[in-house]
């Protein structure tokens, strides 16, 4: 039942900035997903687990995956950068 309710979020978020559900290749879908778990993680460590190491380093590692993916976006389509951005609410 969990994973129902997982998939149906991934394949919204999906949906929503890399066209399709099927898209999951799609770079604006890869860094969106990604902003969500980092928002997801960065709560659960706020929220009182201060030393939960693993999930720091997990957390520290996807913010460097989605700074990786947003480099190769800003190079490839800048308007889809800009439009992105806007949208996920960074680099305010």
């Amino acid at each position: 039942m969990a994973n129902a309710t997982i998939d149906a979020k991934k394949a919204n978020i999906f949906k929503t900035y890399g066209g399709s559900e099927k898209n999951t290749g799609s770079v604006e879908g890869q860094i969106a997903l990604l902003t969500e778990r980092i928002l997801h993680i960065s709560a659960h460590i706020k929220n009182g687990n201060k030393k939960d190491h693993s999930s720091n380093l997990g957390l520290i590692k996807m913010v460097g995956q989605r700074k990786r993916l947003l480099t190769y976006l800003s190079r490839t389509n800048l308007q889809g950068y800009r439009e992105l951005i806007a949208k996920l609410g960074l680099r305010k």
